[in-house]
């Protein structure tokens, strides 16, 4: 065959294939567009975006405890759903960022006969600080991270739960003791996010009207951050020490190395949670940081889906809004009511009911809410 001729042959096959290539393209496209979750993520944004004008301060205080815990809930997840390492002790370390925050920003002050320390420092510095200082308090706790695992990092960790509450309810001058302290209002480029109202469309702004962009942004950074982690290097990692760790370390992965890392970052996680949790409160209090705290975030994570970035946000949000759902509607429900008056109180019925919940998912759903498919949504 000459030059000429296969030089012709080239150029008769060339459009057939990019014609064979562009139906396959346009029918990708199609295909992705009839999926509905991309419109469910939309429709959810704007919602989002809109609840401020339109909610109570109930709904808005609930829906930023929720935010709070889906924070601690992912960093948790990297942890122990990534990695497979048991923490009992994140409590510990929202209370960290809760406090550390309520000591850097706050002056000092005597309240209830007791005086209580303050650095005074600007509120945006002091919350940047308490985040770092969540993730030192999980740096010295490292490297008994790096080498232990399961049932017995689980054990180790849950010494920081005692250790924590006994510096909680006795450091008076820095924790208030047991009636805890005040926390100062976070300001950022001049915005202050307190309860002076700012209207805004004729809709008065107040502190969880303010609060609630923050919380969105600190989660949205926070979801996209561990997701990047998840889905790169780091990651794979991750889930090779947690399927088989002799194999990861004959594979040449550090992996006491990305143990205490992964503990490090979630701590971090657990500092900003406790960070958005103290502002939303409006006041620290020992007795919530405690080990009922710790069992629910793991509650969180096995709910939502371990491993998972949307996992740990649908756990969180189904169990930190579970009490405050019943508490608000505990006259409508049966054999619920409210403490003392002889039924069973919102927080007691909570707990029976997300507990059902993970022998639930345990048994009929080991992926989590998470792993559940669309109706639009092919099975891989």
């Amino acid at each position: 065959m000459s030059e000429a001729t296969k030089d012709a042959a080239k150029d008769a096959t060339a459009p057939a294939t990019t014609a064979g290539a562009a139906p396959a393209a346009a029918a990708s496209i199609t295909d992705r567009l009839r999926r509905p979750a991309p419109y469910l993520w939309l429709a959810g944004s704007v919602l989002l975006l809109l609840f401020p004008f339109y909610l109570d301060r109930f709904w808005l205080q609930a829906g930023l405890f929720a935010m709070a815990a889906a924070i601690g809930a992912i960093g948790l997840n990297l942890l122990t759903g990534s990695t497979g390492q048991l923490s009992m002790g994140h409590a510990f370390f929202l209370a960290v960022g809760a406090y550390s925050y309520c000591v850097l920003a706050g002056e000092s002050s005597t309240e209830n006969g007791h005086a209580i320390t303050g650095l005074g420092l600007p509120t945006w510095l002091a919350a940047v600080l308490a985040v770092l200082l969540a993730g030192a308090a999980g740096g010295l706790f490292s490297p008994i991270a790096g080498r232990l695992s399961g049932a017995y990092l689980g054990i180790a960790t849950l010494a920081l739960i005692f250790i924590g509450q006994h510096v909680l309810f006795n450091a008076g001058s820095l924790t208030g003791g047991f009636n805890g302290r005040p926390v100062p209002p976070l300001s950022l480029f001049g915005f202050t996010f307190d309860d002076t109202e700012v209207v805004v469309a004729a809709v008065p702004f107040q502190s969880s009207e303010k609060l609630w962009y923050l919380g969105l942004a600190a989660l949205l950074a926070g979801g996209l951050f561990a997701r990047g982690v998840l889905r790169g290097r780091p990651g794979r990692a991750l889930n090779a020490i947690r399927d088989h760790r002799i194999a990861a370390g004959v594979m040449g992965v550090p992996v006491a190395r990305y143990r205490a890392g992964v503990f490090v970052l979630s701590s971090m996680y657990a500092g900003l949670a406790g960070v958005l949790l103290a502002l939303v409160f409006q006041r620290t209090v020992p007795e919530y940081f405690g080990m009922i705290l710790s069992l629910e975030y793991l509650a969180m994570i096995v709910i939502g889906g371990l491993g998972s970035v949307a996992g740990a946000v649908i756990g969180a949000a189904f169990v930190s809004l579970l009490p405050q759902v019943l508490t608000h509607y505990s006259d409508s429900l049966p054999l619920v009511s409210a403490p003392g008056t002889g039924g069973i109180a919102p927080g007691e019925a909570s707990r029976y009911l997300y507990g059902a919940a993970v022998v639930a998912v345990v048994l009929f759903l080991p992926g989590g809410i998470a792993r559940l498919k669309t109706p639009g949504e092919k099975k891989k």
